[in-house]
């Protein structure tokens, strides 16, 4: 016989449904942030187990129908696959998480989502592979600094080579370095510490329960950053409108050559600080006028304006800096990053 679930069980999960609900009211309501909060409601349903209702918010946002296409397609598909796998709809997610990886993206969190689905559904040599592919296109061996957000790639594939027994290698090395666990990855990753848990040695059990607050304040430091730090940037024409109706905000922005430097050098102090997972927000005036509005605070407010690209990066407007080797620069401009404001 089935035992009961816990009543507490069944307040989390309609809290869950609820906050979902209230989710989509809200992207009915701002349907240009649609994508970012349908994903949060999808996150809510998968949490109380409304898994059916998850892939049909998955399916939606990816409808060629919609008014506002996803901006990030092949991570959608990721989170439907693996939220499919759950729910025994294996068939289908692995062929969608075959397309995931035909399609390369740069973005690491597609990968990082299928081949974590590959890992916890034990297909660990695929996941492997999965992982593999990752790194190897978005993270050559000698990269001295790798973004914030290629860290669970890396450290994925530390923890899937080690329950295969793999000897490590350059990646492994490097997992190993960005790492700031004060276990190391071996010990965390290590796939004999379940059997640790049924000893009776005290010394034995101390180390596990200190490898696994290692493992927890991992996990906090990342949800306690789910959005970049992000600098906020304004294309010329926007800059020339706000300065235009807001002249005070003129000794913020004297030019847009200098505010474009100041966004370069701003980034590169906080990176040369150990600040990770850093973005730039684009404003638009009208955009801000209504975030002032909401906070009840004057447009030529300077102090609103960090508030401003906090809440565009809360929203999933943040584009990671810096770009990938070869990639646009952020500016705007066209060129190559490295050739643009990537010149050191």
């Amino acid at each position: 016989m089935r035992p009961e679930k816990p009543a507490a069980a069944d307040h989390v999960d309609a809290d869950h449904i609820a906050e979902a609900a209230r989710l989509e009211r809200t992207a009915g309501l701002y349907p240009e942030d649609a994508e970012q909060l349908l994903l949060q409601a999808a996150a809510h349903l998968e949490l109380a187990g409304v898994r059916e209702r998850a892939t049909t918010l998955y399916d939606r946002l990816l409808s060629a129908d919609t008014e506002h296409p996803p901006s990030s397609p092949v991570l959608i598909r990721a989170l439907k696959a693996a939220n499919l796998w759950e729910y025994d709809h294996e068939a289908e997610a692995r062929a969608i998480i075959d397309g995931v990886r035909a399609a390369a993206p740069r973005d690491p969190a597609p990968w990082v989502i299928v081949a974590e689905s590959l890992e916890a559904h034990d297909e660990l040599e695929q996941a492997h592979a999965t992982f593999t592919e990752a790194v190897t296109l978005l993270l050559p061996p000698e990269t001295p600094d790798p973004p914030y957000a290629t860290h669970p790639l890396l450290f994925g594939r530390h923890r899937v080579r080690r329950l295969l027994g793999a000897d490590h290698d350059a990646w492994d090395t490097l997992a190993d370095r960005v790492s700031t666990a004060p276990v190391p990855l071996d010990e965390l990753h290590d796939p004999k510490r379940v059997w640790s848990l049924g000893s009776e040695n005290p010394a034995e059990l101390r180390a596990e329960i200190t490898r696994i607050q290692a493992e927890l304040g991992s996990y906090r430091e990342a949800l306690s950053r789910p959005f970049p730090v992000a600098v906020l940037h304004w294309p010329k024409a926007e800059l020339t409108e706000l300065v235009t109706a807001y002249p005070s905000l003129t000794a913020e922005y004297p030019s847009h050559e200098a505010h474009l430097a100041t966004i370069e050098s701003s980034l590169r102090e906080l990176s040369a600080s150990g600040t990770p997972n850093l973005g730039i927000v684009t404003g638009t005036v009208p955009s801000y006028e209504a975030f002032a509005a909401s906070e009840s605070t004057s447009p030529d407010h300077p102090d609103l304006l960090p508030q401003y690209a906090t809440t565009l990066a809360a929203r999933g407007r943040a584009v990671s800096w810096p770009p990938d080797t070869g990639g646009e620069c952020w500016c705007g401009s066209g060129v190559v990053y490295g050739e643009c404001h990537g010149q050191r």
